[in-house]
């Protein structure tokens, strides 16, 4: 999803929670990450892997010149060959430790020994983050949850668009309504013109 369509998605969620709510989730993402200059792990459950929003925060993160938004994407299965950014276990979660932060997308209820292996890399120091369809053993562990239930209008794949295009989202200081237009305009332009995002 381009930044015109996540701008169209915005107007179209105006005036509902969900503008607010995945904006303070991607804040509190960024702000977990940013200081410690990286460290962001980006895991699924056994059924779901979130490449797509590995990819995105990927392009993001190179938008806004943060390079801190780029995450390791674990997977639960890593074959023989694969590349390197796609060969990262799950003993990586195991590997956790404090100043990194733990982001898991989890459509399903996550199993016990991701569960575990969550809940090790928050005692080692780690900030979860959970993007959910509701799931309370995983938000217990979760320093910051979200969670999208079953919804005909907005689904999990839509809101991790808006968590990840407002996680790249430049925190501009304070100035004159020109020129602050002027950047946000400038940031539009660049995205617009971009190289096509990285195949995963």
């Amino acid at each position: 999803m381009d930044a015109v369509r996540v701008a169209l998605l915005r107007e179209v969620l105006a005036g509902t929670e969900w503008l607010g709510t995945t904006r303070h989730f991607a804040a509190a993402l960024r702000s977990s990450v940013v200081p410690h200059g990286g460290g962001l792990l980006l895991v699924g459950t056994d059924s779901y892997e979130p490449w797509h929003l590995a990819a995105h925060l990927v392009d993001e993160a190179a938008w806004s010149g943060t390079p801190a938004l780029s995450p390791t994407l674990v997977r639960h299965r890593v074959r023989p060959g694969d590349p390197a950014h796609l060969s990262v276990g799950l003993g990586r979660i195991e590997a956790a430790k404090r100043g990194e932060t733990l982001l898991v997308v989890a459509p399903d209820a996550p199993e016990a020994p991701l569960l575990e292996r969550v809940h090790d890399a928050r005692r080692a120091g780690a900030t979860v983050f959970a993007l959910d369809s509701g799931d309370r053993d995983l938000q217990a562990v979760a320093h910051e949850a979200l969670s999208v239930p079953e919804n005909p209008e907005l689904d999990l794949d839509t809101v991790q668009h808006l968590v990840s295009a407002a996680a790249g989202e430049n925190t501009l200081p304070q100035t004159r309504g020109r020129s602050r237009f002027r950047d946000r305009l400038s940031r539009l332009a660049d995205q617009l013109t971009a190289p096509p995002p990285s195949q995963w």
